[in-house]
């Protein structure tokens, strides 16, 4: 038998999910070459994800695609919880202060879209079925008998994901609930709510829209146990949805439904080599909050612009070990508190019960509580070790600070970006100061410079360097010249 080809990439993404074709828009608009191989021969049905959350947005934001995307769903200010429970978004110190209700496949096309016309390669049908990693890079086999070769490997191919396996990396967890059904239907009557979902002693129900007059039902029979992939009826489902909403809504013409069983799982380590995991690869929780897509997307904005240094010697390898110090712990985080929420619904033991009850009754007085979990649930919340003795801005994510030019632009040069997340789109570091720093000249083709538009503000005396992905990595008031400097050097590079 002859022996197929090899192909060569920078990068080789295995999965062509969010978390994929994120990484891949990336590191294609950065001149990385980047392969995303794909089992699925066509797009599947089995997207479970409608939420997008604020800090996700903001990251779309910074790719010039949160608007098209929010043109396609309908943005709530508020998630209902329990019935009765509500997290209120509206106060959100972000551009976004709502969650967004789309369904996830408007989220794919959009960022496949900006990955091949960035230039990534998207190979469907293309199943890894081997892995080789040396001090050189990194060679994948596939099915078809050909071999794919890249200094990197990014394994972005779901929960059970064949690029963790053929690591040996654990995903230990347990299964949270089993005999969720999944279905697809059209409703006789419209519920009044964009969201609709429940949980009582029976289980929990929730309706979402796909916005052409489809809906995803998901709901939970606690009485009611099935293997993975088995068809519920119209009847179980409508009896189902009555049970727990009060309302059935007259589910009718099933395109396609299933069952599944939702796990919380951890890979206690998301890097091993030259290879990385991303998104439900390295960790998946259960639906409760809508976060799994979104920490996935976070997940690629956070490796992206890692991997473009290294790959351009820019960086050490240090900085790639920096994705596990930072995402790992937010992975964790997220367990922990869809962990909490869907135990709260599910609430099968009396003290848990009485707890969410206490919850529903007190509703508007954890205005505290509430805020706090808007900020994490919409990912807002999330910030990353600083070293010691660093300035208390670093490691925080940045809000949509409004900027302007430090000088007049040359006649015929493009205008300055107004704010923050348009600066981001460049893909590169972004530094603020009021003043032109000369010392930052050497690296001007490595990031864009602006000034705050309120010379008088917060940021009077403070220089902020924020990363690719919205995040400070280095702020200081009046730094030195020769601070400066070192600070460009570790961060973006020795100048040409």
């Amino acid at each position: 038998m002859a022996v197929k080809p090899t192909t060569e990439a920078d990068v080789l993404i295995v999965g062509a999910g969010p978390t994929g074709l994120l990484l891949a828009g990336d590191l294609a608009a950065a001149g990385v070459g980047v392969t995303v191989l794909e089992k699925r021969a066509a797009k599947s049905n089995l997207t479970r994800a409608f939420a997008v959350h604020a800090r996700s947005l903001e990251q779309l934001d910074a790719r010039g695609l949160a608007e098209d995307l929010i043109a396609t769903g309908r943005p709530l200010d508020s998630l209902k919880l329990f019935n009765r429970f509500r997290i209120d978004l509206g106060s959100l110190q972000t551009r976004f202060p709502f969650v967004l209700i789309t369904p996830q496949y408007n989220v794919e096309r959009l960022l496949l879209e900006r990955a091949q016309k960035a230039g990534a390669t998207v190979l469907r049908g293309t199943e890894v079925t081997g892995l080789r990693q040396d001090a050189e890079g990194v060679t994948l086999e596939t099915a078809d008998g050909h071999t794919h070769r890249a200094a990197y490997a990014v394994g972005t191919d779901g929960v059970h994901s064949t690029v963790r396996d053929l690591l040996g990396i654990p995903f230990p967890g347990e299964s949270v609930v089993d005999s969720v059904v999944l279905a697809d239907v059209r409703l006789e009557r419209e519920p009044a709510e964009a969201i609709t979902g429940g949980a009582n002693e029976t289980g929990f129900a929730f309706i979402a829209p796909f916005g052409d007059g489809w809906y995803r039902v998901i709901a939970w029979d606690r009485n009611e146990r099935h293997q993975d992939g088995t068809v519920p009826s119209t009847e179980q489902l409508t009896a189902l949805l009555a049970s727990v909403l009060g309302e059935d809504y007259g589910p009718h013409d099933v395109r396609w439904s299933s069952t599944f069983h939702s796990d919380e799982r951890q890979a206690p380590n998301y890097r091993s080599g030259r290879v990385f995991l991303a998104g439900d690869a390295a960790h998946c929780h259960s639906p409760a909050g809508g976060q799994g897509m979104n920490t996935g997307l976070q997940d690629a904005a956070n490796l992206s612009w890692k991997l473009a240094a290294a790959l351009r010697g820019r960086a050490t390898d240090a900085l790639l070990d920096t994705y596990q110090t930072e995402r790992h712990p937010v992975g964790k985080t997220v367990l922990r508190t869809s962990g909490a929420l869907i135990r709260l619904a599910l609430a099968e033991s009396a003290p848990t019960r009485a707890l969410r009850g206490a919850l529903t009754a007190l509703g508007g007085h954890l205005d505290l509580i509430t805020e706090r979990g808007a900020r994490l649930v919409s990912g807002i919340e999330i910030s990353y070790p600083a070293p010691k003795g660093a300035h208390p801005q670093v490691g925080k994510r940045v809000p949509d600070l409004r900027l302007t030019a430090l000088s007049k632009p040359a006649e015929g040069a493009p205008a300055a970006p107004e704010r923050l997340y348009e600066a981001l789109r460049a893909g590169k570091f972004v530094l603020v100061s009021n003043d032109e720093l000369a010392a930052a000249e050497p690296w001007a083709d490595r990031m864009v410079s602006a000034a705050p538009a309120d010379p008088h503000g917060k940021l009077r005396d403070t220089v902020l360097l924020i990363r690719p992905d919205g995040y400070v990595a280095w702020a200081a008031v009046d730094p030195g010249q020769g601070e400066l400097r070192a600070t460009l050097t570790t961060w973006l590079g020795t100048p040409a």
